[in-house]
């Protein structure tokens, strides 16, 4: 009985595409850009070997990509509900 109301009060999303993950992506990249410059104390934990990203380890990763994907969480509710994502 729960169960069908539940499914009767959650709204219908957008199936996942190709948009979605572009724009997913690109919040991502923005998040790990902002957050490479923002972290003051960096290094503290497990480094990632990639070029460029010297003292950018794993704890910068994943904080820095979980806030991309609320942005991008974000960004494609908010496009859906004007419209612009079908």
């Amino acid at each position: 009985m729960n169960t069908n109301f539940l499914l009767t009060i959650i709204p219908h999303t957008k199936i996942w595409s190709t948009q979605s993950a572009i724009i997913m992506t690109v919040c991502n990249i923005i998040s790990i850009a902002i957050g490479r410059y923002a972290i003051q104390v960096r290094g503290l934990g497990p480094a990632i070997p990639i070029l460029g990203l010297q003292g950018f380890g794993l704890p910068e990763l994943l904080a820095t990509t979980s806030l991309g994907h609320v942005l991008g969480a974000g960004t494609i509710i908010g496009l859906t509900s004007i419209g612009i994502l079908n």
